[in-house]
């Protein structure tokens, strides 16, 4: 794979949902995703074989984690590392924009098969 520049503003944005939205970077082994989830934004509970590290730029996320649903706010600044295959859900508790990084990347985001996302 050869060296590629993204530049973000050129992008359009990929609307998931009514409150949901991002846009996709990736190579071979890591994916960045840079989202906007507006107030009120719920990510079904899911699993995924990736590792996810999810960022909070602005705004607030409460994830509900693990078996028992830990309950997790992630604010400006803060850093959520999820390992592999460990179900969570979020939710977006104010207009909230982030970086999710996937490794490897989540390549049903890529082909469009995120129905979970897309209800």
């Amino acid at each position: 794979m050869e060296a590629k520049l993204w530049t973000l503003d050129a992008m359009p944005w990929d609307v998931v949902n009514p409150s949901f939205e991002r846009r996709l970077v990736h190579g071979e082994r890591t994916m960045l995703a840079f989202l906007h989830l507006h107030r009120g934004c719920l990510v079904p509970r899911h699993s995924h074989h990736n590792e996810q590290a999810s960022y909070v730029i602005e705004g607030r996320l409460r994830f509900l984690v693990g078996p028992d649903e830990e309950e997790v706010v992630v604010g400006p600044g803060q850093v959520l590392f999820l390992p592999s295959h460990l179900p969570h859900s979020a939710e977006a508790l104010e207009d909230t924009r982030g970086i999710d990084v996937f490794t490897p990347p989540r390549q049903d985001w890529l082909d469009g098969t995120d129905e979970y996302l897309r209800r």
